[in-house]
Parts: structure tokens; sequence; C-alpha cells
């Protein structure tokens, strides 16, 4: 058996998005772990390895199980530091899972770091963790930017392994460098959250992109009759102000049954009570209830809007589908706050299976098909006979492939004046990988999987 070009770690494995990446540029994981039992299952389904376990238990004061590697992976949970006191540096982060893992940075000195969080950890309110982070990890020799890299794979062409979806995430990586060499600790971000190689994002096309599967019946993923209901009445609603408005779109502002009123019932005393936010909705919507008042009656009346059959959520569309003539023609979301309508390029980040996008054109939510391929998974990846609720949950909880390979590609570039030195094999792995990882895991799905190969 040949000997892989580098090694790599994956903690906080999920279900291996990190290990799609990074196995397909070459490298081989010898060691995962993941706290949850269905996740790491799928894991072990897909890759070869039993990764069930708690890095807490392998990794602290007193055990060391963490074998030696090139490069460590982790979309780590990203739990407060405490603020008390002076202390800074490793004391500081006792009780999270990060002291974790910098235990395994300082005992087995892994070439490069890429850690992978939600995009808040780099704003203001996390400001102290952040610096934490930078600071522990500089004191280790490690480079690292000071700034976040931000990044999401709508961002990147399909051809680069780019994905419609907007997931915006913040990369942490981070190069050792050895003493005596004179590189520099600093470094600037490897991502800045803009299109890649003059991409346009409004470009994508689920249809053609995702793409989408045809079938209109998918288990697990069918809408309800109520759903269908509010659906229905609402693109009703939408072919009939594209006629009565001659083809004008409707405007960007949230329409809002509940507030159509004339806009002489409206008091300032009634206003002033209101948010200045909502105040503003109810001026605006009272002045297309007034302009359209004859159609906007005979629609509410039809589909009996104003009934228990319509919860007050339900009652409130958000259009920011442009000129789209029919929501059945739209990417949907049914949140608190109202419908939501998208056009059919990309989609919101993925999350809990309440708020899993509706694809009009489908008269479904997105399959766990759609969704693992919106992950940059192959179709070859298979979750088993779980449940849909499942699958979801554990695709929302992951990285995107395409934006790892990209950030991976990004920062081996940026610091190779140092891994030329340490890891020339990492080096070249990276460099000379093709710029997607998509035909790389399609051929290891044809040799039969990597947990087979």
């Amino acid at each position: 058996m040949s000997r892989p070009s580098f090694t790599f770690i994956d903690l906080f494995a999920g279900i291996g998005g990190f290990h799609a990446a990074l196995s397909a540029m070459g490298g081989e994981c010898v060691y995962g772990v993941e706290i949850d039992a269905a996740a790491a299952t799928v894991y072990e389904r897909n890759w070869g390895m039993d990764i069930l376990g708690d890095v807490t238990e392998d990794a602290n004061d007193s055990v060391m199980r963490v074998p030696r590697h090139d490069v460590l992976c982790a979309g780590f949970p990203c739990q407060p530091f405490s603020k008390s006191g002076a202390q800074r540096g490793m004391e500081e982060t006792r009780g999270t899972l990060y002291w974790n893992i910098l235990k395994i940075i300082q005992v087995r000195r892994p070439a490069v770091v890429m850690l992978e969080n939600v995009r808040n950890l780099a704003g203001p309110r996390h400001q102290h963790e952040w610096d934490v982070i930078i600071d522990t990890l500089r004191t280790e020799g490690y480079r690292v930017s000071e700034e976040p890299a931000v990044f999401s794979p709508h961002l990147l062409p399909r051809e680069r392994g780019g994905r419609p979806q907007v997931r915006e995430r913040v990369f942490i990586t981070a190069t050792r460098l050895p003493k005596g060499r004179g590189f520099s600790l600093e470094a600037d971000p490897v991502a800045d959250n803009r299109p890649v190689g003059g991409w346009n994002p409004k470009t994508w096309s689920l249809e053609d992109d995702l793409p989408l599967e045809s079938d209109h019946e998918v288990e697990g993923c069918e809408l309800s009759t109520a759903e269908r209901l509010w659906i229905d009445a609402w693109d009703d609603f939408v072919q009939r102000m594209w006629k009565v408005r001659q083809g004008r779109r409707l405007p960007g502002f949230p329409l809002w049954a509940d507030h159509w009123v004339m806009p002489s019932t409206l008091s300032e005393k009634e206003l002033a009570i209101e948010p200045r936010w909502k105040a503003d909705f109810m001026k605006k919507n009272a002045n297309f209830y007034a302009e359209h008042r004859r159609v906007i009656d005979q629609w509410t009346k039809r589909w009996g809007v104003y009934t228990d059959a319509f919860p007050p959520s339900r009652r409130k569309l958000e259009w920011q589908a442009q000129d789209t003539s029919r929501l059945w023609d739209t990417v949907m979301h049914l949140r608190p706050s109202g419908i939501r309508a998208k056009r059919p390029t990309y989609l919101p980040a993925l999350v809990a299976i309440t708020q899993t996008s509706i694809v009009g054109t489908r008269e479904r939510r997105l399959s766990p098909r759609e969704a693992a391929r919106l992950q940059g998974l192959p179709d070859w990846f298979d979750f088993g006979d779980q449940r849909t609720a499942a699958t979801y949950r554990q695709l929302g909880n992951g990285v995107s492939v395409g934006a790892v390979w990209h950030i991976l590609r990004q920062h081996v570039e940026r610091d190779q004046d140092v891994l030329k030195v340490t890891r020339p094999r990492l080096l070249e792995a990276v460099l000379e990988a093709p710029e997607s990882p998509d035909g790389v895991l399609d051929e290891m799905g044809q040799e039969g999987g990597n947990a087979v190969a």
C-alpha cells in the first residue's frame, strides 16, 4: 500500500465533511472522534472508521491517545471562555473543548491546523474568545491571521467545488513554524468572503447546478395539507398581483395581511407605541392595501385568510423572488416570521428540518440527497435507513466539502514558504490536486467508496 501524502485527524467529525475533502486530496485519516452515535454510525458506514467517542477522554492532562498527524481539522463547538480574572492563554480555555484541541497541538505539533466555526465567532460579541484562540496558537509557534477568514460555498463556481448555498463560516488556519528560520507569525486571512475568480453567485441554478432530483414525491419530504393550502393561496395572490400590477414585481417589504387596513384608520398614537420598523411596515402595508383593495378583499375572502386555517405566521409573505410570476416557481421557507420566497438560485444555510427549503417546482422539501449534494458530498454517500430528520440534522451541522477544499488550498499557497521546508509532501499534494474535489470523490465511489478502498 502506497504511503499517503499526509495524515490528518478529524475532531468533532460529524459525518465527515473534512474527511471527504482531505482524503480526496490524498490524505489519510489516522484519528477521528464524534460524540453523537447516529453521526458516528454514518461516518463509519462511509469512511470505514469507528469514531464514536469523546475527545475530552482522549486528550487531556493525563492522556494523549491522539496519534501524530500532519493536519488537525476541527469544526469545534464554540463554548464561551471565562473572562474572570486577568489570566490569558491555555489556563483560560479550561472547561472548553478548545482546550482539548490546544492540548493536542501542544503535544503532537501538527504542521497545519484548520478550525471551522459559525461566523459569529469572529463577531464583536466573541472578540475575547477570538483573541484567546489567536494568542494561544501564536504562543505555540503557529503563523495565523488575526483577521477572520469568512467564506461561503456559494462564492465558488461549481467547477471549483462550489455549491448554491449561503453558508458563511469562519476558518482559522495556522501553520507551525520551524524554530530559528525567521518566519513571521503574522499573516493575511486566506479568504475575504467575496466571489472567487470572477464568479457571479446570481447565476446559480438549483435545477442544473445542484442538481435537483426529478421526482416530485420523496419520502419524508412531503408537504402537509395545511402547507399546500398556504402556498396555493399565496400563489394565487402572487399571480393576481402580477396581472393587476402589469408585470411589476411585488414590493420588497413584507406583505402583512394582519395590517391591511385603509391608511386613514392608522392613528399616529397607535404608530407611536410600535417599534419604528413595525410602524414603517404598517404604513407601507396600509398604502399597498389601499392601492389594491378590491383584489385583496376578493383574495382574502376566497381563501379564508383571516380564519383559523391561517395562523398569524402564514398571513405574511416576504417576497425576495424579484420578477418571478408564480410562488410555486420559487424556493420557500416557512419561517416563524412568515413565508419567505426566493428565486431558485442559491439557498440559505441548511438548518433544522422545520425550515428546510421547499422547492416549489418539485412541490416538496429539499430531499436528503439534494441536501447532501448541497454540502458537497458525493451521490454514493450513504445515510443508511435512518430517519430523514436525522439526516437533515447531520447535514445542517456539517461542513461544506468544497469550502474546506478551497480554504486548505488557499492556506497552503499562502504558507508554502514554510511548508516546503516542513511538509513538502503535503504542499505537493494540495497544490497538485484538481481545482474541485468532485471528480476525485466520484472516482472513490466507482472504486467502492472510501470505506472499502
